[in-house]
């Protein structure tokens, strides 16, 4: 069988088993820097699951949904955010979006429009923030290089934490990423491996200590405090409700319950 997931940092606790853990060998993982590029490998049936954003259920016909285990936040995610050049966000005109993950853009609009009653003008761009801010007053930033994003006073940068403004705008947390497949049934433990992942933190801290320019102690807050990779209440309510007006706001054509495929417990 093969999996495919995004090489971002926030996907190792789920994947570190089928690399280097007990599920070694039993499936082939593609890892590919952008989660939008895990939903086409899915959509166009080469990989049997993939981790991909929440949106893609939208989109894509004939999905099923692995329950429980996904890639989010309660109440502040730190990987996805908006930046300005120190604009607030009710003084934006322009916005860049990183189309690396289509849930983050979709979730930007809702923000501008639900929330702050504004139509910007949207920008597709790489995920560069110098480039970005250069053409746009603000920028999606999302992955690793919105974690790395530091905004000091001497840049006049301002980073606006995407999950924080969900959180003080609905009270809910959030879900950006769910194992996605076309099988009714999956004879893979998804929810096994993502404990053995999180019961190996150390490891998956030293694979990432020459990537990332974080201390270990801020890389070990982000996986175990910022990210989320069970669904509790307040991220389902918010994913409800993400869904909700994302048809509201003509981002997917009609809202369709999650339907669940059965996955494999060992």
């Amino acid at each position: 069988m093969r999996i495919s997931a995004s090489s971002y940092s926030n996907t190792a606790p789920l994947i570190w088993s089928f690399l280097y853990g007990t599920k070694k060998g039993s499936v082939e993982v593609i890892l590919d820097n952008a989660p939008s590029r895990s939903a086409a490998l899915l959509a166009e049936e080469r990989v049997d699951a993939a981790l991909v954003p929440v949106i893609v259920y939208q989109t894509i016909p004939d999905l099923f949904v692995v329950p429980g285990v996904c890639v989010g936040s309660k109440k502040r995610v730190r990987s996805v955010c908006l930046v300005t050049s120190g604009q607030d966000l009710k003084d934006v005109d322009s916005v860049a979006l990183d189309v690396s993950s289509k849930t983050s853009v979709a979730m930007t609009k809702i923000i501008f429009r639900e929330f702050l009653d504004k139509e910007p003008r949207w920008i597709d761009h790489q995920p560069d923030i110098d480039s970005m801010l250069t053409g746009a007053d603000c920028a999606l930033l999302i992955g690793d290089p919105a974690l790395e994003l530091h905004t000091d006073a001497a840049k006049g940068l301002r980073k606006f934490d995407i999950v924080k403004l969900w959180r003080d705008l609905t009270g809910f947390g959030f879900v950006f990423a769910m194992w996605m497949t076309k099988r009714r049934t999956l004879d893979l433990d998804f929810a096994s491996a993502r404990d053995e992942g999180l019961a190996h933190l150390d490891e998956i801290l030293a694979n990432y200590s020459d990537e990332i320019e974080l201390t270990d102690e801020e890389m070990r807050e982000y996986l175990s405090e910022n990210i989320s990779f069970e669904i509790e209440e307040s991220m389902r309510k918010g994913l409800e409700l993400y869904f909700e007006l994302a048809e509201k706001h003509g981002l997917i054509e009609k809202r369709r319950a999650m339907d669940f495929c059965d996955s494999e417990e060992v």
